[in-house]
């Protein structure tokens, strides 16, 4: 799916001892209570401290930044995203990666704001703590090209930019009908990309040994997955993956669930990711040869279909990506960091504002609040900096309910947190939670909460280790010591 220029670049017991955390009219996060008179649901959540999924990556949570975003690089912009946790910032933004030439500074047919050249980036992104993931112009550049970037960036300025991807959805380039992306080859088969790809791949690490070169796929089962396109003999993925698989590092996907309703988008993460996540693992087992326990999965952009500014989102976004993570994803970066301009549809879901927008922080556009503003996925990113840290390790979970989702990172502390997403827009949940391989601690938990339309982050110690009330439309992060 795709966000073309203007706004994406290319595109969530019992009762007693319970806490209640009361959702503030103020829109301000409330602290948790002793009180579960509100709870109308029960549910039960098991932790299997020792069923190990995968390790939290310090590159795990990831945004999106445009060169046509004036605001890319404020002042404010490192420390909202270090407070967010983010780990991956990736430039210069979706499909306009296909028309950027980096030494001009330029986009074909396409605008570029002010103080958003390579090296503005390159500070944002080393004031964040983030490492920079680039892609480079497939659609209109060259392997020459790409490689004098490396040379820049990695020999001559020292950054040491590891994540390198050839182009953005470059099968958006006419190949299936759909033309969004810039590619001015004269084939624009996958077989074409493939080969090229090899390409730039030798000539970039011919510059840097080091660096690791990713590959565009098409998303497991969205379109135009399983298409076979006119000149080539298989789908996209079997095609690039047979031809370039073993001389890549990372396979790259995006995210844009379609959810028909609120409720629908919410189950997404557990409906899609698993199975997505498996069909990649498949692909690279099967062509990387002897490298593929080494390649990893990218997703580099990813967000909700609708809902963008609202509490929806707000649970959607920490289930995303830590859906991802735990398999086996080493970033996850959203769509996008900030929003655009364009105020023309506005409407209101679950009470609070939506602007059909794609970012994290408010542009400080007319119809919206002031600049860096967060939105609701802001607050429910942050969120997972409340349940582990890189190095943490993501351990496995089960609910009753799918209106439940739940999360738990063991810590390299010896400490467990965690995470209880209530996706029930009108009813609070009471949550019993049981543990294997893990006896917490008697002592009253740490509970860090963000509830419906707040817009902070509360924290208490209340409830217990084994129960906690969950109010509707909200998070909670229980940390638990042993």
């Amino acid at each position: 799916m795709r966000r073309l220029i203007h706004r994406c670049g290319a595109r969530l017991m019992g009762l007693a001892a319970a806490v209640s955390l009361a959702a503030a009219g103020s829109g301000m996060a409330a602290s948790p209570s002793a009180s579960a008179a509100d709870a109308t649901v029960t549910a039960s959540v098991s932790v299997d401290a020792g069923g190990a999924l995968a390790g939290i990556p310090a590159t795990g949570v990831g945004m999106n930044v445009a060169v046509y975003d004036g605001n890319m690089n404020h002042s404010a912009v490192p420390g909202l995203l270090k407070d967010a946790g983010t780990g991956m910032v990736r430039y210069p933004g979706g499909s306009y990666a296909d028309g950027y030439h980096w030494q001009t500074h330029t986009v074909e047919g396409g605008y570029v704001a002010p103080n958003t050249e390579f090296d503005t980036f390159m500070s944002t992104a080393r004031a964040t703590g983030a490492q920079p993931i680039i892609t480079a112009n497939y659609g209109s550049g060259t392997p020459d090209e790409a490689a004098a970037w490396v040379r820049y960036a990695n020999v001559t300025k020292g950054y040491g930019v590891k994540y390198w991807e050839i182009g953005n959805e470059v099968y958006g380039n006419g190949l299936y009908g759909a033309t969004w992306e810039t590619d001015h080859h004269a084939s624009k088969t996958a077989t074409t990309y493939a080969t090229n790809l090899v390409q730039y791949a030798t000539a970039m690490k011919a510059v840097d040994p080091t660096i690791r070169i990713g590959a565009v796929l098409t998303t497991p089962g969205a379109w135009p997955d399983g298409i076979t396109g006119p000149g080539d003999s298989m789908d996209w993925n079997h095609t690039v993956m047979s031809i370039a698989g073993s001389k890549i590092d990372f396979v790259i996907v995006h995210h844009y669930p379609i959810g028909t309703s609120q409720a629908d988008l919410l189950g997404k993460p557990q409906a899609e990711i698993p199975n997505m996540a498996a069909t990649l693992r498949s692909l690279i087992n099967q062509y990387a040869g002897s490298n593929a326990p080494d390649v990893g999965i990218a997703v580099t952009e990813a967000n909700a279909n609708a809902y963008k500014n609202t509490s929806p989102n707000g649970l959607f976004a920490p289930d995303e990506y830590l859906t991802w993570m735990e398999n086996g994803a080493f970033t996850v970066d959203w769509w996008n960091l900030h929003n655009g301009t364009d105020c023309g549809h506005v409407t209101t879901v679950e009470g609070a504002t939506d602007y059909d927008d794609g970012g994290i922080l408010s542009s400080g556009a007319s119809c919206e609040p002031p600049l860096n503003t967060p939105f609701p996925a802001y607050h429910g990113t942050r969120m997972i900096t409340k349940l582990g840290a890189p190095g943490d390790t993501l351990v496995r979970t089960t609910a009753s309910t799918s209106l439940i989702s739940a999360h738990a990172a063991r810590r390299a502390d010896g400490t467990l947190a965690v995470m209880l997403i209530n996706k029930d827009p009108a009813n609070a949940a009471a949550v019993t939670m049981s543990y294997s391989g893990f006896t917490p601690s008697s002592a009253t938990p740490t509970v860090y909460s963000y509830l419906k339309n707040a817009t902070s982050i509360g924290s208490a110690t209340a409830g217990s280790a084994t129960r906690q009330t969950v109010p509707a439309y909200s998070i909670v992060v229980v940390q638990l010591r042993r």
